[in-house]
């Protein structure tokens, strides 16, 4: 191209400011007017030639610009098209023309009027010229291919052209610039360099676009399986904004709670940790769940809040009184605890054990203590659970995992110091899955609770200001190490009398509000109580003396109504009659219950009270409470032998083998001849054959029994004994001595035979038991039977003992004359 062929031509045109676009030559251009300079300079190009010449402004902000708020190069335009708007803008379509630079520019009548220099390009053609138009026309193909803004088939179709300086501008005015870029085009004159520094710009959108593609590509993978669920999410973001719901975001508000919860500084350390993995999870993948529902319990759990403790001694010795009859032991602990609370600020949680048989009150006792003690009461049953997971939970690695029982019964508590009841606990199990009661150590130790740790939470969790309770029917069943942390209360069986209280003032007005009967119904006098108590249960508690009164409320309920009903049909005066038959009343006595319920299913041992040969009557423990157990022996001829039946344990059986070691040793004492036994069968039998028996108390029974038949003395039939035999007659201790005293009481026997070292546990029993009842304490076998064989032992002893054969026939002559 050659300097000397260029013409430099110079114009005055009427000049236009435009903003946020730059017109290029060849292109069709449309946009609207509202400036009044510009309509002007519009105006005046139109009435002339219609060329006007269009800069683009550095600021498109600017309304009023000033020459140098104007680019220097710009674009000779021919108006195409004009069209005035209702608005009064003027909508203009333009085509560039050629390329100007501004000489000078004056304002004449309101706008502008620039001096333009136009330069008019030729190139010569060549083969470079050819590669370069060849390569740009080949990049802008890919890069149609690629952009999603434009059109494939007319974009194609307007870059078919010669001119290589054409090619520029329409490529230029095509590609997705800033007005910056743009500007730097429109301001190239020849058209060589133009094509380059388009081939440049090409190269470098082609880049960004393929980049593009391949990060849109790698995000669609990445999303294609939570795309719906997030889409939802925010969706219903936006629709809770549009509600009013707030804008804090669920991370937000479990960062508030955790820091309001008050948890140990380790606690809120591993939760902030956990909250951290959540907010980098995918929303509704299946860690994410997991690692909510942790924060949940953990933030569920009571770390601070406690509830005000009642310390008034005399309001908890009311509620005591007001919901237990009886069992003053207990409330006596109660209130030492409480009083305990009140002199010291931090004292550790209490572990009580309440051991008794069913239904004398362990667990409404527990309730009991909450409410006097203003706490709040939770409740865990240990019965059946054999899986050490059950009391420590499970490690967060299982699916499904939860914490166990400990923790889920503090979160239903509310509180860190709730009264906390762990029944039955001596019914738990142990298999292949661990032992519950040695996880149960750490809860009840006071010296380890404080740091309790659950396999779910995996934090230490304070436990020292609970107050458990744990309730239990037998000892033997619980590991040493865990009685060993527990205060174990015994509750022994109810008197009579205590029965009777606790029917009048509980289990009555209950029953009684539980089948719709009012005092005007029914009333229970008390021989009818006695006569429940005595004749229709036979137990250490209440639960089926409730039961019975249930049944006698049920019956009279159903004779009201059928009353009524005949009442109503007879006369068809329903008010009046109704009224009648309701208000009489059904008073409840002896006579009364034996009529509603049936004959008496325990009969009265007062027939057999009248001495008998070979039988006497011992005293037992079980479970349940108390029991009296008669136990028989029969002589036949035979070679010696001891047949012992009756389901007895090992140690039972021994005992028996002791007592005839013992009767064999007193022969000369009870006039019977040195080798009677080698001539004669015995058989020891103990009632209830069904019923397995254990335990060495029943020797100085069998050893009574075994003596009785051996010297045909009966045994006085109103005594019952319980004591161990030795070999050589001393009579050892036995537990359990208030359940037998109150079981002989219940079975109306006044007298009983007890070791002399069992004397001290008379405190345990009621006065009004002791004072009925008239107590034998004894130390040798000897004494024993003095006292039992309604006979004298120690003539025996000067008799000439009798032949061994002659027993048998005298003893069933004895037993003839007693049929």
């Amino acid at each position: 191209m050659s300097s000397s062929k260029e013409k430099l031509e110079a114009r005055r045109l009427p000049m236009m400011p435009i903003r946020d676009v730059v017109i290029f030559p060849h292109m069709m251009t449309p946009f609207v007017v509202g400036r009044e300079s510009s309509v002007r300079a519009l105006e005046e190009a139109l009435a002339t030639d219609k060329k006007i010449f269009l800069a683009t402004q550095h600021d498109a902000t600017v309304d009023d610009p000033h020459p140098e708020d104007i680019y220097q190069v710009g674009t000779v335009a021919s108006i195409v098209q004009s069209v005035r708007m209702p608005d009064g803008n003027i909508k203009v379509l333009v085509e560039g023309v050629e390329r100007g630079k501004i000489v000078s520019i004056s304002e004449e009548d309101g706008f502008f009027r620039a001096l333009v220099r136009t330069v008019p390009q030729k190139v010569e053609p060549g083969l470079q010229l050819e590669s370069l138009t060849a390569r740009v026309t080949s990049l802008f193909e890919q890069y149609v291919k690629l952009s999603q803004n434009v059109n494939y088939e007319t974009m194609i179709a307007a870059v078919r052209v010669d001119d290589p300086g054409k090619l520029a501008d329409t490529i230029g005015a095509n590609l997705q610039l800033t007005i910056e870029e743009k500007q730097e085009l429109l301001e190239i004159f020849d058209p060589v360099d133009r094509l380059t520094r388009i081939a440049d710009m090409l190269d470098i959108e082609i880049e960004k676009l393929n980049v593009d593609r391949t990060i849109q590509g790698r995000v669609k993978r990445q999303m294609e399986k939570a795309q719906k669920e997030y889409y939802l999410n925010e969706k219903i973001k936006a629709i809770q904004k549009e509600l009013g719901r707030g804008e804090k975001s669920e991370f937000d508000e479990l960062r508030t709670r955790i820091d309001d919860s008050g948890m140990t500084g380790d606690a809120r350390e591993k939760a902030l940790a956990e909250l951290r993995r959540l907010e980098q999870m995918p929303p509704m993948s299946a860690e994410s769940t997991v690692s909510r529902n942790y924060l949940e319990w953990m933030l569920s759990v009571p770390w601070q809040k406690k509830t005000k403790e009642i310390r008034d001694l005399r309001y908890a010795e009311e509620v005591l009184n007001a919901d237990h009859y009886g069992l003053e032991k207990i409330k006596e602990r109660i209130l030492e605890f409480l009083a305990v609370r009140r002199l010291v600020k931090n004292p550790k949680g209490s572990i009580l054990c309440f051991v008794g048989p069913p239904g004398v009150g362990k667990t409404s006792l527990g309730m009991s203590i909450a409410k006097a003690t203003g706490r709040n009461f939770v409740r865990m049953s240990l019965g059946g659970v054999r899986d050490e997971a059950e009391i420590r939970g499970h490690r967060r690695t299982y699916i499904g995992a939860l914490p166990g029982q400990i923790i889920q019964m503090m979160k239903k508590a509310g509180t860190r110091n709730p009264v906390f009841m762990l029944d039955e606990v001596d019914k738990m199990s142990t298999d292949f899955r661990g032992d519950p009661s040695a996880a149960l150590l750490e809860v009840l130790d006071p010296e380890q609770n404080h740091m309790f740790v659950d396999h779910y939470l995996d934090v230490e969790y304070d436990l020292s200001e609970v107050f458990f309770i744990a309730t239990a029917n037998v000892l033997h069943t619980i590991p040493p190490a865990l009685q060993d942390r527990m205060e174990v209360i015994r509750l022994s069986g109810y008197t009579e009398f205590e029965k009777m209280e606790i029917a009048r003032r509980f289990l009555v007005p209950k029953q009684m509000k539980a089948t719709g009967l009012a005092p005007e119904h029914l009333e229970f006098q008390d021989t009818g109580l006695l006569a429940l108590v005595q004749n229709y249960t036979r137990e250490a508690g209440v639960r089926n003396l409730e039961r019975e009164i249930g049944n006698v409320c049920r019956k009279v309920a159903r004779q009201i109504v059928m009353a009524e009903s005949a009442a109503e049909q007879e006369s068809g005066n329903k008010g009046r009659k109704k009224s009648a038959v309701v208000h009489a009343k059904v008073v409840v006595d002896g006579a009364k219950v034996q009529q509603l319920l049936g004959p008496p299913r325990f009969r009265d041992l007062g027939t057999e009270k009248k001495p008998e040969v070979g039988m006497a009557t011992g005293l037992a423990w079980t479970e349940v409470g108390g029991q009296v157990l008669t136990t028989e022996a029969t002589i036949m001829e035979g070679r010696g032998r001891l047949t012992i039946t009756g389901k007895l344990g090992d140690v039972m059986q021994e005992s028996a083998q002791a007592a005839m070691s013992f009767i064999r040793s007193r022969a000369a004492m009870l006039g019977l001849p040195r080798d009677f036994y080698r001539h004669l069968d015995i058989h020891v039998h103990v009632p209830e054959g069904a019923i397995p028996k254990d335990g060495p108390s029943a020797g100085i029974t069998i050893a009574t029994t075994l003596a009785s038949a051996l010297t045909r003395i009966p045994v006085r039939g109103d005594l019952a004994m319980t004591g161990e035999i030795t070999l050589r007659g001393r009579v050892l201790p036995i537990g359990g001595v208030k359940e037998k005293l109150l079981a002989a009481h219940r079975h109306g026997i006044f007298q009983v035979v007890l070791p002399r070292d069992n004397e001290n546990d008379l405190a345990d029993v009621p006065e009004n038991i002791r004072s009925e009842m008239k107590i034998h304490f004894v130390e040798w076998m000897d004494e024993v039977l003095k006292i039992a064989l309604a006979g004298d032992v120690e003539a025996l002893a000067a008799r000439p003992p009798a032949h061994p054969l002659e027993i048998v026939p005298e003893l069933r002559a004895d037993e003839n004359r007693a049929h």
